[in-house]
C-alpha cells in the first residue's frame, strides 16, 4: 500500500539509497553520504548565498511495502528586501526523485509537493534536481522519468531556462605547462571565490584566469579524486594566443599534486527562449575540453518553473 507523508529520520537509509541511484546515473562513482543529505534537508551548506534566504523547508516521501520509492525536498524563500528579486517569495521543488518503475508514487509525491507550494501562497513555483553532489543539478538527461513527471505537472524550462553540458575526464593526459606563450606573461596563484585561482598577468594586468574547486572530498569520500572548473576566462584582446591552455595546464598540475585526478567542467549549450547564440560556443568548448581528455557525460536542463495555482486549505498535508 502506498503511503505519502513527511520525511522521518528513520527514512534516511532508504532515501539515500534512492538518491544515490539517481546520482550514479549522472556522475561515475558519485554518491551522497547520509550525513550530507540530512544536512541539506536542514541547511544547504553548498549554497551559502541563497540558502540563508530560505524560510521554510519540507521533505515528502512515498513508501510502498516499506520501501522509499519517491521523495521531494521543497523550499520557500523569504520576501524581505535582503532576498534577491529572482528568489523573493519563490517556492521551489529543490529535487524530486523516484523509482522509474513507480510512476504512481512519483505522481503522488509531486501532487503533495504542489499542495504544499500552493498552501505557501508563493508568487512562482520552481523545480530543480539540486542533490548535494558535484555535477548533479537541473534535470539531467539521465533522468527522463523525472523530466516527464515535471512536464505532466505543468513545469517547463522554456522561459529563461538553459541547457548545460557537463564534461568529465582524467587529468593523467593533461601535460604540464610549457613556457609562457606570450613574452612577459606570468602566472599568479591566489585565493579565488571558490578555490585556487590561477591568474595570467601581463604588464601588471590580469588578462585571464582559471579557478578550480577541489574540497568536495572533505565531506564526501566518493569525491576525493574529483575537482571542478569554477571559472575559466581570457580577456577578448588576448584570446587565441594559448593563454587559456597554459592556465588550464597550470591548474591541472596543481590538482595532481594534491591527489586529484578527475575533473569536471561545464558549458551552456542553449539559453531557452533567448536570442543569445550559444550552440557554436558549446561546440567550441567541446572541442577545447576534448584536447585534454574531457568528454561530455551529461546534458542538464535548468530553469524549470510553472505559474502557481491556489490550493484551498484542506487541513494537514504531507
Amino acid at each position: 500500500m502506498l503511503e505519502v507523508r513527511p520525511f522521518l529520520r528513520s527514512d534516511r537509509d532508504g532515501l539515500v539509497s534512492l538518491v544515490n541511484r539517481h546520482v550514479s546515473a549522472v556522475l561515475p562513482g558519485g554518491a551522497v553520504p547520509v550525513a550530507s543529505l540530512l544536512t541539506q534537508l536542514e541547511r544547504d551548506t553548498h549554497e551559502p548565498i541563497v540558502d540563508p534566504w530560505v524560510v521554510d523547508r519540507h521533505t515528502i516521501v512515498a513508501v510502498n511495502h516499506d520501501r522509499i520509492v519517491a521523495a521531494a525536498h521543497l523550499k520557500r524563500y523569504g520576501s524581505d528586501e535582503r532576498v534577491s528579486a529572482g528568489y523573493r517569495n519563490l517556492g521551489d521543488i529543490d529535487w524530486l526523485v523516484f523509482d522509474p518503475r513507480e510512476h504512481d508514487a512519483g505522481k503522488a509525491v509531486i501532487d503533495a509537493a504542489i499542495g504544499r507550494l500552493g498552501s505557501w501562497g508563493v508568487r512562482e513555483w520552481g523545480a530543480d534536481g539540486n542533490l548535494p553532489c558535484l555535477g548533479v543539478y537541473g534535470i539531467p538527461d539521465a533522468w527522463p522519468h523525472v523530466r516527464r513527471l515535471l512536464c505532466e505537472a505543468g513545469f517547463d524550462d522554456n522561459d529563461g531556462g538553459q541547457i548545460e553540458i557537463v564534461y568529465a575526464g582524467e587529468l593523467a593526459g593533461v601535460g604540464p605547462p610549457a613556457s609562457a606563450p606570450v613574452e612577459g606573461l606570468r602566472v599568479r596563484r591566489v585565493v579565488g571565490s571558490l578555490g585556487a585561482l590561477f591568474e595570467a598577468v601581463l604588464d601588471g594586468e590580469v588578462v585571464g584566469g582559471f579557478e578550480v574547486e577541489d574540497t568536495y572530498g572533505v565531506a564526501n569520500a566518493s569525491l576525493a579524486r574529483w575537482a571542478d572548473v569554477g571559472n575559466h576566462w581570457v580577456h577578448p584582446d588576448h584570446r587565441r594566443r594559448g593563454i587559456g591552455t597554459w592556465l588550464f595546464r597550470h591548474g591541472c598540475e596543481w590538482l595532481r599534486l594534491g591527489g586529484r585526478d578527475r575533473l569536471l567542467a561545464y558549458a551552456v549549450e542553449q539559453w531557452r527562449d533567448s536570442a543569445i547564440p550559444t550552440e557554436g560556443a558549446a561546440k567550441e568548448w567541446t572541442r577545447y575540453y576534448a584536447r585534454f581528455g574531457l568528454q561530455p557525460i551529461s546534458r542538464t536542463r535548468r530553469g524549470w518553473h510553472r505559474s502557481p495555482v491556489a490550493v484551498p486549505s484542506q487541513g494537514s498535508r504531507p
